[in-house]
């Protein structure tokens, strides 16, 4: 009878390592969608300051007649309005895929408890993270800027943000990082601000 109890002692062990892999493997999944999108961020700063031989600026990759892209509003001006649209259309996308494969973890009957919890947990901090990234957006377009786009890491945030022609200045810079800390509690040094022009 001990071999028994051993057995399925061992085989409730492999199937809660099995379900923890699993999980880790989502949760790799939803960090590696983050961190893409902040890289797209990085991309978006580049094409947004680049300046055509024929001395107009935009972004070449994001036309104007795209049907993919999220109007933006009205008021919005320059080329950078067309990124900010689909860094957003983006972001989201990338969110729904990793709370679908996170939802289904957690639907699955032979799913630990623990595991299932570390999943809601997980699921609990992206929702956190949206409506962080929604109030730091409608905060800064508080603050008279054009367009912005938040993105939240595990230890960092992305701000991109429409700058002026000018370029934003040392005082742009004070009063976002200020936003950015009242609203996420992010430090300057966790804070990445991008231009796109």
């Amino acid at each position: 009878m001990k071999t028994g109890k051993k057995r399925t002692g061992w085989s409730k062990l492999c199937k809660r390592n099995a379900v923890a892999a699993a999980i880790a493997l989502f949760v790799c999944a939803a960090v590696y969608l983050n961190w893409s999108y902040e890289q797209e961020a990085q991309v978006g700063k580049t094409l947004g300051q680049s300046t055509m031989v024929d001395g107009k600026g935009g972004d070449p990759l994001l036309p104007g007649s795209d049907p993919m892209a999220v109007s933006a509003p009205k008021g919005a001006e320059g080329e950078g309005s067309g990124y900010f649209a689909a860094a957003r259309l983006n972001r989201q996308q990338a969110r729904d895929s990793a709370l679908s494969l996170l939802q289904d973890a957690a639907a699955r009957e032979d799913a630990d408890p623990t595991v299932k919890d570390q999943v809601h947990t997980t699921i609990q901090t992206m929702a956190d993270y949206t409506v962080t990234e929604a109030q730091i957006e409608n905060l800064v377009l508080a603050k008279g800027y054009t367009d912005c786009v938040a993105f939240i890491g595990e230890d960092s945030l992305n701000l991109a943000v429409s700058a002026p022609a000018n370029g934003l200045s040392d005082s742009d810079t004070a009063k976002l990082l200020d936003v950015v800390n009242q609203a996420a509690g992010f430090t300057a040094d966790q804070i990445k601000i991008i231009e796109v022009k």
